[in-house]
């Protein structure tokens, strides 16, 4: 191994650590470089007069970003500012630079989204970009581990579909052997087969893929879905699995990420519960601020950023909607079809996850996918799979870079993907 510890776990005595080249301060007799790793920054401290020549030589010629190895002894220190500094024995360079580094990995000179993600490899070294994605691992640890917690099994559903799993138009076709095929815009009709097919709770961490044309800082063409089905169950029970896994999300990150919540200067509350308010409830919450909104509209991005307020609270679930305005798999109440059984979860002004108690009666189906004005022949296998004892059965679906972006206040969902796919980036 190139190292025998990371950064924030050399507290004293010698280590080997292993990083990039921060910053380089060289007063002469005395150099400062600062290294840093994934877990943060350390001063080594060199003193020349004190060094052998060869690490004198190696030390003149470091640049920013050069990739290093050093051995040494750490020990603690008021004045190096970060708390501790290492005295080294050897320095290794593991990684030379050959170009010049495209942007200040340091932030000191501020750089554009754009010209970031050109060059993504190198935006990762950014502290604060590591950060984002420690901060999106542990929400997607905790989403598993909550899941398993409360019985569900996991799946990996097909992201190659032979329809529309959806019903919308917003495709993007792939030439399957002797067939057109399609990216799945979700896991939705495949993750209902294997609740009513007898593996009753399910849960995935799939790629979804849309095809729509847009240009905004909240949309991309292709997101990751965290997904729970759970069979014999209503809206209720979805919502209470719901509830249950988003606070555990919560509590990990605040837990487990307090230095990269410190990096990025945003915090986590705690929440002893999320509210849940009707459709109609918001209409009238909205209208009490002067924003009027026609029954059976979605909210613009606008009017849903201005509910917390109306409201009184960042968090809280958006239950009972329109049922014109959701998909055709949402079950309509009985006593009143217009409305259905779908719910959002909106966080800091942002719809961060959705779903619905689903349709599981075969007729209902066939006269849903009618009134949306889709063919019932292309879902026959789907609809088909309701006709053998179905059950009741409800679940939902968190956008993990949405969910990213709230937690780490960021201001575009690029930023909370590894590599962003939208309208015009298709590489790196």
């Amino acid at each position: 191994m190139l190292r025998t510890h990371y950064v924030g776990d050399a507290s004293g005595g010698e280590v080997t650590l292993a990083g990039w080249v921060h910053e380089i301060r060289d007063l002469g007799k005395l150099a400062f470089v600062i290294l840093r790793d994934r877990t943060g920054l350390i001063q080594i401290t060199v003193k020349k007069n004190e060094c052998p020549a060869e690490m004198v030589k190696t030390v003149e010629g470091l640049v920013k970003e050069t990739a290093i190895a050093v051995t040494g002894t750490v020990k603690k220190s008021e004045i190096a500012g970060l708390g501790k500094e290492l005295f080294p024995e050897k320095i290794v360079v593991i990684g030379k630079i050959h170009k010049k580094v495209p942007f200040e990995v340091t932030g000191k000179v501020p750089a554009d989204l754009d010209v970031r993600l050109d060059n993504r490899f190198i935006d990762l070294r950014r502290r604060e970009t590591n950060a984002v994605f420690r901060v999106r691992a542990e929400a997607q640890r905790a989403f598993r581990e909550k899941c398993l917690e409360l019985g569900c099994q996991e799946i990996n559903p097909p992201c190659i579909v032979e329809t529309s799993t959806e019903g919308g138009t917003d495709l993007f076709k792939v030439k399957y052997f002797e067939k057109d095929a399609f990216l799945a815009q979700s896991p939705q009709l495949y993750k209902q087969l294997a609740v009513v097919g007898g593996l009753d709770k399910v849960f995935m961490t799939v790629p979804v893929f849309r095809a729509e044309k847009h240009n905004t800082t909240q949309h991309l063409n292709e997101v990751t879905q965290m997904d729970v089905e759970i069979g014999f169950a209503d809206d209720e029970d979805a919502l209470n699995y719901l509830e249950d896994v988003f606070l555990h999300i919560l509590k990990s990150v605040k837990k487990n990420c307090g230095p990269e919540l410190g990096l990025l200067g945003v915090k986590v509350s705690e929440y002893e519960g999320i509210p849940r308010y009707t459709y109609d409830d918001v209409l009238e919450a909205l209208k009490k601020k002067g924003v009027k909104v026609a029954w059976g509209d979605d909210f613009s991005k606008e009017q849903e950023a201005r509910i917390p307020e109306a409201l009184g609270t960042d968090l809280f679930f958006v239950t009972r909607w329109p049922t014109k305005c959701r998909a055709f798999y949402s079950m309509p109440l009985q006593e009143n079809p217009e409305v259905c059984k779908a719910y959002d979860l909106v966080f800091k002004g942002m719809e961060v996850a959705s779903g619905a108690q689903r349709i599981h009666l075969p007729e209902l189906l066939i006269k849903q996918l009618k009134a949306k004005g889709l063919d019932p022949d292309n879902f026959e296998s789907y609809v088909d799979a309701f006709r053998y004892g179905a059950i009741p059965h409800a679940g939902w679906s968190i956008g993990a870079e949405r969910l990213t972006m709230q937690l780490c206040g960021l201001e575009n969902i690029r930023e909370a993907a590894l590599f962003p796919r939208d309208r015009h980036r298709l590489t790196p």
